[in-house]
């Protein structure tokens, strides 16, 4: 089946933000949703946002009303490090369970749950590489171990009970990469890696954008199961420093790991509960399943660490230049169209240009945009200033066309400039605007 409607949950967060993105950019995906309880921190075009929490009820409203027919769940709270454990335990077994509640009896015939290998957990005499097929060989120690446990025995539980809607688990190996934060970027961003004395665990990667892919991959085509996410090739913790071009530093006692890692703590390095015990023992995975499914791995593990050392070394260089999204295309929209600013047309085109306003008289004289009936033929190229403008410029024109006009220039840019935020304000003036008689 191949999605159309999708819900991605967590927009707020990292992947749901970059998931919406990937979808956005498809043409076969008719619907984008997001729920979350935080505004989203990413710039998205027709991503429909609704705040809403956990609450399995307003869940299933949205669902219905916007005739979902695939779930995203990618809440899952995997690193101790960002939240607190009462809060973490809330989202991750007590949301999935809601949203598997608000699927349940609708339309929604795929759900994928994006997960972790901490549900392995890492032990002295684990198997060399853990398959799908393998259930966990010791009870968890961590909180966040235990949250993925309930959380995929919820989603398994709800797999069994609905046989008609497909059920997908991605187990993701520790994800490096430029933009999402995790506990062992901070640890690989030391100026030397702490390790544990006598010991030098071996460690799986996957890149940030395979962790995209994958979903994209499972989302878009039929792949119900669990299937392992993680990179070709393993490295030892002692490579990995080598790879990013940093010592390592075998500080940390082999016994009372724990007291240790709160005076580290103290000195402000943090490590997470869940990462002692890769830091001992490590941990393998295989990947051949997914592999199977048709899924290609942009990156090897050790790849993965060469592309997070890059970036390390031109971070500081670039970072200045970086700014966060701040909402002006969504303030723009408000102060241009909404109904409660006074004379907002009007003070839109009394502050044109004079070159402005003499490039749209020569567009609409030139016949690129014709004034009488129906739009003939667009030329090609059309009026050279035109296609100069950025996309604020273009709004600012739109409110002095006529609809003859404005269908007309709906129809160039959807055939040549396909400018999304174009084609939605002239859309937006034409519903506003009576049909000529």
């Amino acid at each position: 089946m191949r999605s159309k409607r999708i819900l991605i949950t967590g927009l707020s967060t990292y992947w749901g933000g970059r998931l919406a993105q990937a979808f956005e950019a498809d043409p076969e995906v008719e619907t984008v949703v997001g729920v979350d309880n935080e505004e989203p921190s990413v710039e998205l075009e027709r991503t429909e946002y609704v705040k809403v929490g956990s609450q399995h009820a307003l869940l299933r409203r949205v669902v219905e009303a916007a005739e979902i027919d695939t779930v995203v769940d990618t809440r899952l709270v995997v690193d101790s490090v960002f939240t607190s454990a009462r809060l973490a335990h809330e989202n991750n077994v007590i949301g999935t369970m809601n949203m598997l509640a608000a699927c349940g009896g609708t339309g929604v015939r795929k759900f994928v749950f994006k997960s972790s290998t901490h549900f392995y957990g890492a032990n002295q005499d684990d198997p060399a590489f853990f398959d799908e097929t393998m259930g966990r060989p010791h009870p968890p120690k961590t909180a966040i171990e235990r949250d993925v446990l309930e959380a995929e025995a919820s989603v398994t539980e709800f797999a069994d009970r609905n046989p008609d809607k497909d059920v997908t688990i991605l187990r993701f190996a520790n994800v490096l990469g430029p933009d999402v934060p995790t506990s062992h970027i901070d640890l690989f961003s030391l100026p030397a890696i702490p390790m544990i004395l006598g010991f030098d665990p071996r460690y799986q990667f996957v890149h940030e954008d395979d962790v995209v892919h994958a979903l994209e991959h499972v989302v878009l085509a039929d792949h119900p199961g669990i299937f392992n996410v993680a990179a070709d090739g393993v490295l030892a913790l002692s490579e990995v420093a080598g790879l990013l071009g940093k010592p390592y530093a075998p500080l940390i006692p082999p016994w009372g790991t724990g007291l240790a890692a709160a005076v580290a703590k103290r000195l402000g390095v943090v490590i997470a509960p869940e990462m002692l015990a890769q830091l001992r023992f490590g941990r393998g995975v295989d990947n051949r399943r997914l592999k199977a499914a048709g899924f290609s791995y942009g990156y090897t593990s050790r790849e993965a660490v060469l592309a997070l050392g890059e970036h390390m070394r031109l971070h500081p260089l670039l970072r200045s230049d970086a700014e966060p999204y701040r909402y002006e295309r969504e303030v723009e929209e408000f102060l241009r169209w909404s109904p409660s600013v006074r004379n907002s047309r009007v003070r839109d085109v009394e502050g044109l240009s004079r070159e402005q306003l003499r490039d749209i008289s020569r567009l609409l004289e030139s016949g690129t945009v014709a004034r009488e009936g129906t739009a003939p033929g667009l030329p090609a190229p059309p009026v050279d200033h035109y296609d100069d403008l950025d996309d604020g410029e273009v709004l600012s024109l739109l409110p002095s066309l006529e609809r003859t006009d404005l269908e007309a220039l709906r129809e160039y840019e959807t055939t040549h400039r396909d400018r999304v935020s174009v084609i939605g304000a002239i859309e937006s003036l034409l519903a506003r605007q009576a049909p000529a008689e």
